[in-house]
């Protein structure tokens, strides 16, 4: 681990030595991670991309390698699809969660690379890093903070940053 990883741990976050409160999977942590056991999969992941909504967040706040989530984004989570565990668009006829939300919980996106991109069916999708719905809510299985919290961490990320559940 570098100071660079967001290390998760049963207590909160840590991440270029400060430490942040955040919210886990109601399922609390897992070494066998499967579709809707709502935990939170241990081990060390890849950040492979971050979306935003330009609707809300300002372009010029975030970093150079953020991607608008555009109106039809969906994120497939039914292991019968052709494209589970990745980003699509609708119309779509397999199970999915809509990026845009009426709420502010994916106004700001980390996508990881668990169980992508070549997923294993029912081994759990889109687990991301984004906003929390109140202080510590239990997550679908995602780790969680602030608003103001995430949006600090995402501004000082690394191409080397990683993001290390350790339970």
């Amino acid at each position: 681990m570098t100071p660079q990883d967001i290390v998760v741990t049963a207590h909160g976050a840590r991440f270029l030595g400060r430490a942040f409160p955040c919210a886990i999977g109601r399922g609390g942590f897992t070494a066998r991670k499967r579709e809707g056991d709502g935990a939170t999969p241990l081990g060390i992941h890849r950040l492979v991309a971050l979306l935003y909504r330009p609707d809300r967040i300002a372009r010029h706040a975030l970093p150079g390698w953020a991607v608008p989530i555009r109106p039809r984004d969906l994120w497939s989570d039914d292991p019968a699809a052709p494209d589970y565990n990745h980003l699509t668009r609708a119309p779509y006829p397999f199970s999915h969660e809509a990026l845009r939300r009426a709420d502010p919980l994916y106004d700001l996106i980390l996508t990881t690379d668990w169980n992508w991109p070549v997923a294993q069916r029912g081994h759990g999708s889109a687990i991301f890093v984004h906003s929390w719905r109140a202080p510590r809510y239990p997550t679908a299985g995602c780790v969680a903070f602030s608003r103001a919290d995430l949006l600090w961490i995402v501004r000082r990320l690394t191409p080397e940053s990683r993001l290390v559940i350790r339970g």
